[in-house]
């Protein structure tokens, strides 16, 4: 096991009717006015901001609003919600939403007190050094972001998907109410727990040597998410099916998957995540999720040689898979059966399994592999040190 820092100073306010008690919470940490940041519609049409604003009127906390985030937020809308922040004094942002909103949160947390363009954090050319305090309020349980230090923002005009780590955007204050999750299409609740499973499986494969207290942590929350969310999609209000996938959303994403798992920093080379970022970058309007539920597969199908016996062990504690012998074929078999048992699972759950359901075509390849190669460099991963050409060797199988 390597050494490390976990970190998790989030209060997170778990439980029915919890959207009701917004306003005692950030009272309570001595915020009095507010911005509001919140997507393009559902959180209107199902009350929830209702809920939240009446919540902070009642404890005469003042707002703003910023509507209209969008799926993988882009960063002139992060831009807008800089200079409203400003206008208004500010003490806190608060996200009501999923990940998307919850990072453009975090985006305009620390523009606030930059001078320079908030994509200079984004592109590497500033560092932040003071932020104005995050809370949210999670509606849609995928990014783990209502308690990570993660944040990623999009840049149209660049065609770029960049993501920053830092400790001072993570939340201070998140409030999880499964019940707001009801509403949820399917295709959005499987975006997200693909996306969940993806960040365990990052970790997992992170190219350390077996950590058998975090292996199997992560490990059970796969298992515990492909059960809650199978029952989902013929139940979909099911509150203790709700609950657990959105509980397994923040772990998953916490870090705590990743515990002794790398050496300095956040454990493993986030590859599908690099490949799927690419994906959306050119085409926002492809789930993270989706893209993933494409990519991760395929990614897994081109390196499990690398380390054949990590596959072997996520396949018997994920699947329940046993290998039959140590023979080269038998190994193959129980791998592969385990990437196709996920892949199966991600389709279950409404989620393309090729790049062309995305509407992706073979000549966008180069494109994908550029976008890529400009952002994480050439090599780059953890698990299989991808080159330019495995990179496009991953996305041609993905067809």
């Amino acid at each position: 096991m390597n050494d490390f820092t976990f970190y998790s100073p989030t209060e997170f306010v778990f439980g029915r009717s919890m959207a009701d008690r917004v306003g005692e919470k950030l009272h309570a940490k001595g915020y009095k006015k507010v911005l509001l940041v919140y997507g393009q519609g559902s959180v209107v049409r199902s009350g929830t901001l209702d809920r939240v604003k009446k919540s902070l009127d009642a404890c005469s906390i003042t707002y703003a609003d910023l509507p209209g985030v969008r799926p993988n937020p882009e960063v002139h809308k992060v831009r807008e919600g800089i200079e409203i922040a400003r206008s208004c004094n500010a003490e806190c942002v608060l996200a009501i939403g999923g990940g998307s909103t919850i990072d453009c949160a975090k985006a305009i947390s620390i523009g606030v007190f930059y001078d320079g363009d908030v994509w200079d954090f984004f592109s590497g050319k500033a560092v932040a050094a003071k932020c104005l305090p995050v809370c949210c309020v999670l509606t849609i349980p995928a990014a783990g972001s209502e308690g990570s230090n993660s944040c990623v923002i999009s840049n149209d005009e660049l065609n770029e998907k960049n993501g920053l780590g830092s400790e001072l955007f993570r939340p201070v204050v998140s409030i999880m109410d499964p019940e707001l999750t009801f509403s949820l299409p399917q295709y959005q609740t499987g975006a997200g727990i693909t996306d969940m499973i993806a960040h365990i499986c990052e970790r997992y494969f992170s190219g350390a040597l077996a950590v058998p207290v975090t292996d199997n942590i992560a490990c059970g929350l796969i298992r515990a998410i492909i059960d809650s969310a199978e029952i989902l999609v013929t139940d979909p209000c099911n509150y203790d099916a709700r609950a657990n996938i959105m509980w397994a959303g923040t772990l998953a994403h916490n870090d705590l998957a990743g515990c002794g798992r790398a050496k300095g920093g956040r454990a493993g080379g986030w590859e599908s995540h690099a490949m799927e970022h690419a994906l959306s970058a050119v085409n926002p309007k492809v789930a993270h999720g989706a893209g993933l539920a494409v990519i991760m597969p395929a990614w897994m199908r081109y390196v499990w040689r690398e380390d054949s016996s990590r596959f072997v062990s996520f396949a018997h504690d994920v699947f329940g898979i046993v290998l039959k012998n140590n023979k080269e074929s038998s190994i193959a078999e129980t791998v592969l059966a385990a990437i196709d048992e996920l892949q199966d699972f991600f389709a279950r759950q409404t989620m393309p399994t090729t790049l062309g359901e995305l509407g992706f075509s073979v000549s966008d390849v180069d494109k994908l592999v550029d976008i890529v190669v400009a952002a994480k460099g050439n090599p780059f991963g953890v698990f299989k040190p991808l080159t330019d050409s495995d990179v496009k060797a991953i996305y041609l199988s993905a067809f």
